[in-house]
């Protein structure tokens, strides 16, 4: 099992000053190496080959975004399922939901608290380290057959690639609620995950349907989301979600969950 103080840490942070101070803090955590790069092809470049445990980066790069840093990462075969923190003074909601939706394992702000950063790391760590839920559950995973539902293409990549991790092997994809209808008819799910905001019919609109409407009524429905308002997230329980997640999830809150559904269900 890897430990904090044994990561290998990829950071992109074109301000020498900052970098320091990102690495500083790093090694107060007990992370010794870090290799730093000042724009993101170079850490690409640099990561292909080095093979980091985990990638930190700035949002604003001179040849790319943060985000941009990121989707290519989630895009390579090679690094899409490499760990992700953003390190960040940007705030706007528009420009740091698609890194949730992308799956970063955290996303703190300048400047950040050693708690913060604790936590981060924590999430990075989880991640590298989870272990298959086979031996935790009475279901054989290989068989259970599992539908993702969420309009981006890079999200529902980041939670099959955990899902993986966690021992399923079967996976259907949807990019909205409309589109999992047929498949709801056409197959049968043990597990449905789903984001909540989505075109057209979102995911509190699908677990109704699911609940009232279809065969697959009593099957587990899993929420992953950035959504906060407590009267949507009220709405979302009314609608017969069986639990939720973060937007960006803990690897940990995750696998529990999953492993408590799994068992009720």
């Amino acid at each position: 099992m890897l430990e904090v103080q044994h990561l290998i840490v990829s950071l992109a942070e074109p301000s020498h000053v900052q970098a320091q101070i990102i690495s500083k803090a790093l090694g107060e955590m007990g992370i010794s190496k870090v290799e730093t790069h000042p724009n993101g092809e170079a850490l690409l470049s640099r990561a292909r080959e080095s093979r980091p445990d985990l990638v930190i980066s700035a949002y604003y790069l001179p040849d790319m975004t943060g985000q941009q840093l990121l989707q290519q990462m989630r895009e390579s075969a090679d690094l899409s399922g490499m760990p992700f923190i953003l390190v960040s003074s940007e705030t706007n909601p528009e420009r740091l939901e698609p890194i949730r939706q992308a799956g970063s394992l955290g996303i703190l702000p300048k400047p950040f608290t050693s708690g913060q950063l604790d936590e981060a790391l924590a999430n990075a760590l989880d991640f590298i380290n989870t272990e298959s839920l086979a031996m935790e559950v009475d279901t054989d995973l290989a068989n259970v057959q599992v539908l993702i539902v969420d309009d981006s293409q890079t999200s529902r990549r980041h939670v099959r690639a955990v899902l993986e991790r966690l021992g399923f092997e079967h996976f259907t994809e949807a990019a909205s609620g409309a589109d999992a209808l047929p498949l709801l008819e056409s197959e049968s799910f043990q597990l449905i995950i789903v984001d909540y905001h989505m075109p057209g019919m979102d995911g509190c609109e699908l677990a109704r349907h699911i609940r009232q409407n279809s065969a697959q009524g009593r099957t587990p429905i899993l929420m992953i989301t950035s959504e906060t308002d407590h009267d949507r997230l009220a709405e979302v329980e009314a609608a017969g979600v069986s639990a939720c997640c973060d937007k960006p999830f803990s690897t940990n809150k995750l696998r529990d969950t999953i492993r408590e559904l799994l068992q009720e269900y």
